[in-house]
């Protein structure tokens, strides 16, 4: 493409959600508080795995993990989704709109391998129940943990440095509220061959590899439980990763809805609200789904509140 005539683009405009007219507030405050509400639920597990000793397992310290991933992936898009909404639209430059598409790959990653790491633990627990102090040790915790969030950021870095060499001319506008690759791809004008390539290089086996793993897992803990006897235990058994699979198909649905079967070009509208689906509220019902379902968290909570009661009583 002959780019002699063609001024190099240093910023996007990113036109949010348009002009929302008299809703913009309603929507701010809306989105604000949930917002808020996943910060402080995903906060609240972290701190509830770190203070109660009847937490210290493998299970929820992943847990702990795929939170503090929750409300950095949430705190790397919401706030400036939330700007574009009083404002109606913003420019963003280019380098900030590269270093969001980075920091969101990098949570993406982490978060499907996360999601692998707790299947693989709730696999060993329920088909290998003998052996899971072995293998399920605090070294093994660490390094699953490490090499998570090791991948996430090295395979994503893998193609922000391909994408970094983009050259944008001319058109700059994003009809989205955040910097993703599609748009990217879309507004260059240097070849993108590279690019794709990478993209494919490190999708495949980091985002279809983790998702195989879970199958794979839950088939062998479908397996086990219907071969337990009684059925008083194969509903605890069930119980123990019920939680963690209807996390795993909320994300995997939101994620292969935007990125695997995305909605075609002129359902902009879909594509901006299945994203604030992924965005906004699974980060928000992640915590919730585990704190509602799981008997020890909810006994933790329980408890942080009889203390805090019993805290005010003695002032």
């Amino acid at each position: 493409m002959d780019r002699k005539n063609q001024s190099l683009v240093t910023e996007f405009l990113l036109l949010g959600f348009g002009n929302l007219h008299n809703f913009r507030i309603v929507v701010f405050i809306f989105f604000l508080n949930i917002h808020v509400m996943a910060l402080t639920a995903n906060s609240l597990v972290i701190a509830l795995v770190g203070v109660t000793q009847s937490l210290h397992s493998p299970m929820y310290f992943f847990l702990s993990q795929l939170s503090l991933c929750e409300i950095l992936f949430t705190s790397n898009i919401v706030p400036n989704m939330l700007w574009l909404i009083m404002v109606g639209e913003g420019r963003l430059p280019v380098s900030r709109c590269l270093s969001q598409f980075y920091f969101l790959s990098v949570l993406t990653v982490a978060q499907c391998l996360l999601l692998a790491a707790m299947s693989f633990d709730r696999h060993v627990a329920i088909c290998r129940p003998l052996h899971y102090a072995t293998i399920m040790t605090l070294t093994h915790q660490l390094q699953m943990v490490t090499s998570c969030w090791f991948l996430g950021f090295t395979m994503s870095f893998f193609v922000y440095i391909f994408l970094s060499k983009l050259e944008f001319c001319n058109y700059n506008i994003i009809n989205h509220f955040y910097c993703d690759i599609a748009p990217l791809l879309r507004l260059t004008c240097s070849n993108t061959s590279s690019v794709e390539l990478a993209t494919t290089v490190v999708a495949f086996p980091v985002l279809l590899s983790p998702f195989t793993l879970i199958v794979v897992s839950y088939v062998s803990i479908i397996q086990a439980i219907l071969k337990i006897p009684s059925s008083t235990g194969r509903h605890k058994a069930f119980s123990t990763c019920s939680s963690h699979l209807i996390v795993v198909c909320m994300y995997y649905g939101t994620l292969s809805s935007i990125y695997i079967f995305p909605p075609r070009d002129n359902s902009i509208n879909l594509n901006k609200g299945l994203s604030v689906l992924y965005t906004l509220v699974t980060p928000l019902f992640n915590p919730l789904i585990y704190s509602l379902r799981n008997q020890d968290i909810r006994g933790a909570i329980l408890k942080y509140i009889h203390t805090l009661k019993l805290f005010k009583k003695s002032k």
